[in-house]
C-alpha cells in the first residue's frame, strides 16, 4: 500500500457495507489484523472513528466488498500521515467552556437498520473526547435517535465537569448542540407524550440537567453540525471542512503551538 495512489476521504459517500453483498474474503486473519491495527489510529484521529467503526462490524466474516473499504482506509492514512489532532493552551483567565456536538445518521446500515450515534466534546478549544458507534436498538424515527445521541453526550460531558469540579477548574455551564429541532424541543418541554415512553429515562436524564440549569442544550444548523463526519461518509468538500473543526490539521499548521 505504500506505493498506492492516496486517497482524500477514508470512505466513499456511496459506500453502504452489508453483510451479504460480495463473496468472503479470502484472508480473514489478515482482514482482522489490519483492522484491529487500525482502532489504534483513531485513538488520535477523530476523522477516522466512522470508517473503521464500519469495518470493525464485520471482523467475524469480512467479505471482498469489506476489503476494498478497509484499503481506501489505509490510502487516506498513506496521504494524510503528516495531519495531527491539534492541542492549544487555554486562556486561564477565564472559566473553560464545555461544548459538545452530538448527532445520528438515518438508518443507514442495510442489515438492522440501527442508527449510528456521533458526538464531539470539547474543552475550552480543544477536542478530548470522541465516538462513533452503532445504536444498541432500532429507533423508531430520527427524533428517538438523535434524543439517543443527546442523552449519551449529556452524560459524558457531566463526567468531564465532575472531573473539572474535583480539580478545582472553573468552567462554564455544559452546551451541547444538536442539529435536530424535534430533539432540542423535547429536551426542554416537560409534557410527557405516549409516543416518548418508550424513551423517558433519556427524556428525565437530559430534562433535570436543564432544568437544575447544570446543562445547556441548543440547536445548531446541520451545516456547522462537526459531529457529521462521525455518523455517515462524506463528499469531499464538506469532510475536509469538518475535519478541520475537529481540530485535525496538518503537522505544518502545528509548529506554533505547544505539543503534549
Amino acid at each position: 500500500m505504500e506505493s498506492a495512489k492516496s486517497s482524500i476521504t477514508p470512505m466513499a459517500t456511496t459506500c453502504r457495507l452489508s453483510k451479504s453483498e460480495s463473496k468472503q474474503f479470502d484472508n480473514p486473519t489478515l482482514y482482522r489484523s489490519i483492522v484491529g491495527a487500525l482502532q489504534y489510529a483513531t485513538i488520535t484521529r477523530p476523522d477516522l472513528a466512522y470508517s473503521v467503526n464500519r469495518v470493525c462490524q464485520f471482523m467475524g466474516n469480512p467479505l471482498d466488498r469489506h476489503w476494498v473499504a478497509v484499503k481506501r482506509i489505509l490510502r487516506y492514512l498513506q496521504g494524510t500521515l503528516g495531519i495531527h489532532l491539534k492541542v492549544v493552551v487555554s486562556v486561564s483567565s477565564l472559566p473553560i467552556t464545555l461544548t459538545g456536538l452530538c448527532d445520528a445518521d438515518w438508518a443507514t446500515d442495510p442489515d438492522d437498520r440501527k442508527f449510528v450515534s456521533g458526538a464531539c466534546l470539547f474543552v475550552g478549544p480543544n477536542l478530548v473526547t470522541w465516538w462513533s458507534k452503532k445504536q444498541q436498538i432500532v429507533s423508531r424515527s430520527s427524533t428517538e435517535a438523535e434524543y439517543r445521541s443527546l442523552a449519551l453526550a449529556a452524560q459524558e460531558m457531566i463526567w468531564i465537569e465532575s472531573l473539572l469540579s474535583e480539580l478545582k477548574i472553573p468552567h462554564q455551564i455544559p452546551l451541547i448542540l444538536c442539529d435536530n429541532l424535534s430533539t432540542v424541543s423535547m429536551s426542554h418541554n416537560p409534557v410527557l407524550h405516549n409516543k416518548t415512553k418508550h424513551i423517558e429515562l433519556d427524556l428525565f436524564f437530559v430534562r433535570d440537567r436543564i432544568q437544575a440549569k447544570s446543562l445547556q442544550v441548543k440547536h445548531i444548523p446541520s451545516y456547522f453540525q462537526t459531529a457529521d463526519v462521525l455518523t455517515k461518509p462524506l463528499a469531499t468538500d464538506r469532510f475536509l471542512t469538518l475535519r478541520k473543526q475537529l481540530k485535525v490539521v496538518d503537522l505544518a499548521f502545528l509548529v506554533n503551538y505547544p505539543q503534549f
